[in-house]
């Protein structure tokens, strides 16, 4: 399989982002966004998924994260959708299911080449740190609109709103791992009866 990386810039008046990715990788995360927990959200994708995952972001975050976040979705999705390439030879489809103490999480994903998010998170407060839960949704929705993707998020359980959002993250990583692994049984085949995603 060729080599399965991007680097994907997006520069617009409210934020610069800079992406780099490695598909095949050893875990390794680099971030310097401006938004700790969402940092550490994406350190457990990486670590998960065994991707390689480079992010810088500079954004109006003296307003608040919104920008920041939602377009550092749009970015990952894009720089997720060029290393896939023409995603012949990947499994497509991936799933994980993901605890942590009392919270459980499940994550299924197709990169179908269809956006689409399905996002069944109620989290039991409104932040966790400074961190507003609800830029999860923006982030997700970016993602999935530029990774062409369709994504559906459910926590099944949780009381502590830090362990529904690292379960929701690690199973996102997992899920990710398995979808964009090589079916030695489709090499050179596009995985879906359209002939195309």
């Amino acid at each position: 399989m060729a080599e399965r990386t991007a680097k994907v810039k997006r520069d617009t008046l409210e934020t610069q982002i800079e992406v780099k990715l490695n598909l095949d990788g050893t875990g390794k995360g680099i971030f310097d966004t401006g938004v700790p927990f969402l940092e550490h959200m994406l350190d457990q994708v990486a670590r998960h998924g065994m991707v390689d995952l480079d992010i810088k972001a500079k954004g109006d975050n003296h307003i608040d994260d919104h920008h920041t976040v939602e377009d550092i979705g749009i970015t990952l999705g894009q720089a997720f959708s060029e290393a896939l390439g023409d995603k012949k030879g990947i499994r497509r489809y991936g799933h994980a299911y993901v605890p942590l103490d009392e919270a459980l999480s499940r994550v299924v994903i197709d990169f179908s080449g269809r956006p689409g998010l399905e996002y069944g998170v109620t989290f039991t407060r409104a932040r966790i740190g400074e961190f507003d839960v609800d830029l999860f949704g923006e982030f997700f929705q970016g993602f999935v609109n530029h990774a062409k993707a369709t994504l559906h998020i459910d926590n099944i359980r949780g009381k502590n709103a830090h362990h529904i959002a690292e379960t929701i993250f690690k199973a996102l990583g997992r899920a990710l791992r398995m979808a964009m692994e090589a079916d030695e049984r489709m090499a050179g085949i596009m995985p879906s009866t359209k002939g195309s995603l």
